[in-house]
């Protein structure tokens, strides 16, 4: 491929398969208009929906939509294809595209051949955007204006930063597995890859199989060359020491918690984010970043907005907005961390849309920590309240929206108790996205008196 991008995208006569409402295709498609490709982009959302985000890009001439559908002749003619991360793994129009000969790229992976810098991937079921912001939080401190963050990060794009990026910089990518399918195709691994867990997720997806979504997962190590560097955390060793069998070239770290000092002031609580430091730990080692930077990283460290995001204190009632836990392990680490500093004074709102997901254990664990539960409507929802008894010993309240679930967890809060959002489901059909899901728990909060 040729190196230089800005020649590399000139003329060039692309399809777009996504361009979403979070701002990341939007930003995407300016880079791509402004460098003088011509872009055809598509998305199944109607005119209207997209209507915010197709104005941002209404001054491009070089742009053509067609909403509301994809065509199948959109997939036949072009020079390259670049989808969204969710697109479905037997969509007919990628098939389209290869039957064609025509490339198929991704946001990130296609940053990934052109940039000159050094390149932090990180992946996980759970615990990828703490670790990449971690990461990138020391980074910052130690090398200052050489440091960039990108992938799976709300409203960016990372294509764009090949505008920023040069050799000797540092860039910390967080990557789900939509976008580590574009590092599989183009059989790319980061510089640097951190793997921090696996768990059931997204099986609505993969189709109830965990081997597609581990293979997926697996493309952040398996590419990698000769004096690379793959960081485990202890649970994704045991993972991968069981579902991988290939060899790769790269050194393998493992992280243990163990490496975090009792001694550090974290900010972050729970056992799970200090499986989280230790693989940040360990990247900025590799780094050679100092032992004192570092420490001074990681206790300076907030967190990410909603991960267990403390948002306030009212009237004695404590508020945390962990709407990415989009899974019951998710809701797990939630629970345990903050039943810590009480038994039984968790208020959880919870609850949505199913990914094919076991919600066995979720009803388990709330039974010994809740002491009331308010459910949002969906088909998880549904499934949680087959496996809850009947008889409980905290109430159960249905709500079918965010106001309807915070004015019912603030009529049952005491003072001392903790009002958390933690699903354990994912958003869609009441919400946009778990960010609208969040960002409607925050406003709800700030407005209490």
């Amino acid at each position: 491929m040729e190196t230089n991008y800005k020649t590399f995208f000139k003329g060039k006569k692309i399809t777009m398969l996504g361009l979403g409402l979070l701002g990341r295709g939007v930003n995407v498609a300016k880079f791509l208009a402004e460098l003088g490709a011509d872009l055809t982009i598509t998305d199944l959302k109607s005119k209207d929906l997209l209507a915010p985000s197709v104005k941002q890009l209404s001054k491009f001439k070089n742009i053509q939509f067609v909403l509301g559908e994809h065509r199948l002749k959109d997939f036949q003619k072009c020079d390259m294809v670049i989808k969204s991360a969710g697109v479905p793994l037997d969509s007919p129009y990628i098939a389209e595209a290869r039957k064609n000969d025509i490339p198929v790229e991704m946001d990130a992976s296609l940053f990934a051949k052109f940039t000159p810098a050094t390149i932090v991937g990180v992946t996980g079921t759970r615990g990828k955007s703490t670790v990449a912001h971690l990461i990138y939080h020391i980074l910052e401190h130690a090398y200052s204006k050489h440091v960039f963050l990108g992938g799976n990060v709300r409203g960016m794009a990372t294509l764009p930063l090949l505008k920023k990026t040069k050799i000797g910089d540092i860039i910390v990518l967080e990557l789900d597995s939509w976008q580590l399918q574009g590092f599989g195709d183009a059989r790319l691994s980061p510089h640097v890859a951190v793997f921090t867990n696996f768990y059931p997720d997204h099986l609505n997806y993969y189709q109830g199989d965990m081997k597609k979504y581990f293979n997926d997962k697996a493309n952040i190590f398996k590419y990698q060359n000769e004096g690379e560097v793959s960081i485990f955390g202890e649970l994704a060793a045991k993972e991968i020491k069981t579902r991988f069998k290939g060899d790769t070239q790269g050194d393998v770290i493992v992280a243990r918690k163990g490496v975090v000092p009792a001694s550090w002031k974290l900010k972050i609580p729970g056992e799970h984010n200090r499986a989280n430091i230790a693989c940040a730990i360990a990247v900025c080692k590799e780094l050679d970043v100092s032992d004192k930077i570092i420490k001074a990283g990681v206790e300076s460290f907030v967190g990410v907005p909603g991960r267990l995001e403390f948002l306030r204190e009212v009237q004695g009632v404590r508020y945390y907005n962990d709407t990415t836990a989009t899974t019951p392990d998710g809701n797990r680490v939630a629970l345990e961390a903050l039943e810590n500093k009480k038994k039984n004074s968790i208020v959880l709102i919870a609850g949505g849309a199913d990914k094919n997901l076991d919600y066995t254990s979720m009803a388990r664990l709330l039974h010994k920590t809740v002491k009331g539960l308010v459910l949002i409507e969906g088909a998880a929802t549904e499934k949680l309240l087959a496996l809850i008894p009947k008889k409980t010993s905290y109430p159960v309240y249905i709500v079918s929206s965010m106001k309807d679930a915070v004015e019912a967890a603030r009529d049952f809060a005491q003072k001392g108790d903790t009002i958390l959002l933690s699903p354990g489901a994912a958003s869609f059909g009441v919400f946009k996205n778990e960010f609208d899901r969040g960002d409607q728990f925050v406003k709800l909060v700030e407005k209490i008196k």
